[in-house]
């Protein structure tokens, strides 16, 4: 039987974590296991179908392969794992203790490629951490789309989908950026299958649900910290009672989320403003640089206007992303209350491009229902 996993439109280190890791958890509990393709489902939340049998029993998992987790990610993964057709699993590169412990207490079951795991399928009842990934291990680079300036762009077109049709020229002014960057952007959204080509009707974003979900990953490691415009302190609750103006500053992450919901009570302080109006914005708010501040200040990177936020809030999906990465109880509660109420609404399953497809070469025809177990020692 060929057993190779073939690439389509999905990284192929994808597969090779997942088989690496399917081989650790090998290791602890001998087991069979299939990985099947994922066929036509719109918006699927899921890289693969897993059927596994071991000590007499077969069970299925529906499966996210991913190469670095992220808090993001790990608030993604909870949101999405209820609404699968069958239980969930993780598989990683690897998984640090810390967010071992997190999964575990979420209740999402994961394995590695280090031989970390925890999976919680009666018979089968594993928990290990701790084991450290060797250094030769799966490299891959991530993608220049979600490693730089490049998610600024992604950031316009999930706020203003529309805007993929306007000229190259219009979106590099409106985000700051080169036109060499908008291009190749452009190019990689094209190729990656988030834009199509409709002719005269122009472009059109596609499989926005999954390009949200890069993106909120991705902007924390590769985006955030580069605009970090200075860290500060103030007045106890200072934030309360101000009106902010718009084109001074806009408030994001706990306070934007708390005006939103009325369900959080800030402890950190997310603003992102006008870099060239900083000093403006310190003084008017009496607020003094500390590095160990709870106030983070960031420079805006989308024009102002309608479409990118609601008065003195940025939109929901940079607020969304803000609260991900702070990554506590309090705040990944009131993230899935945003996501909620207002961003989720905003997908819309008809746009859904099917992206993400495995396809196992077997010798059962692709027609077939049923995949038989891969003997994971051949």
């Amino acid at each position: 039987m060929n057993n190779d996993i073939i690439e389509h439109n999905l990284a192929e280190h994808k597969a090779l974590i997942l088989r690496q890791a399917m081989e650790a958890l090998n290791r602890i509990a001998p087991l069979e296991y299939a990985i099947e393709p994922v066929y036509v489902i719109p918006d699927h939340k899921y890289d693969c179908v897993v059927r596994v049998k071991v000590f007499g029993k077969e069970f299925v998992w529906c499966v996210d392969v991913t190469k670095h987790l992220t808090k993001p990610g790990e608030l993604q993964f909870l949101m999405n794992m209820d609404k699968m057709p069958h239980p969930f699993l993780l598989a990683a590169r690897y998984i640090p203790p810390q967010a071992a412990g997190r999964l575990r207490d979420a209740g999402i079951q994961f394995i590695d490629t280090a031989g970390n795991a925890f999976v919680n399928q009666p018979p089968l009842l594993i928990f290990v951490k701790g084991n450290k990934p060797e250094k030769d291990e799966i490299a891959a680079p991530t993608a220049r789309l979600f490693n730089g300036v490049g998610l600024k762009i992604v950031y316009l077109f999930l706020c203003q989908p529309e805007l993929v049709k306007r000229p190259y020229r219009d979106i590099a002014e409106m985000t700051n950026v080169a036109l060499g960057t908008v291009k190749s952007t452009m190019t990689e959204l094209i190729q990656k299958g988030f834009i199509v080509e409709m002719g005269k009707k122009g472009k059109k974003l596609l499989n926005k649900k999954k390009l949200f979900e890069r993106w909120i990953e991705a902007y924390p490691d590769y985006l955030k910290p580069k605009l970090l415009l200075g860290r500060f302190r103030g007045d106890k609750e200072w934030w309360k009672d101000i009106q902010m103006d718009p084109t001074l500053a806009q408030w994001s992450g706990e306070v934007a989320a708390a005006k939103l919901t009325g369900y959080l009570k800030p402890g950190t302080i997310t603003l992102y403003a006008d870099k060239n109006r900083l000093g403006e914005l310190v003084i008017a708010n009496r607020l003094k640089k500390d590095p160990q501040g709870n106030i983070e200040i960031f420079e805006r990177f989308w024009p102002l206007g309608n479409g990118f936020g609601d008065g003195d809030t940025t939109h929901p999906i940079l607020i969304y992303a803000d609260l991900a990465a702070i990554g506590d109880q309090r705040t990944i509660e009131t993230a899935r209350i945003l996501y909620e109420q207002l961003i989720d609404r905003s997908f819309d399953p008809q746009d859904t491009l099917l992206v993400n497809r495995w396809i196992l070469l077997t010798d059962v025809p692709l027609q077939s229902q049923e995949v038989p177990p891969i003997n994971s020692n051949e």
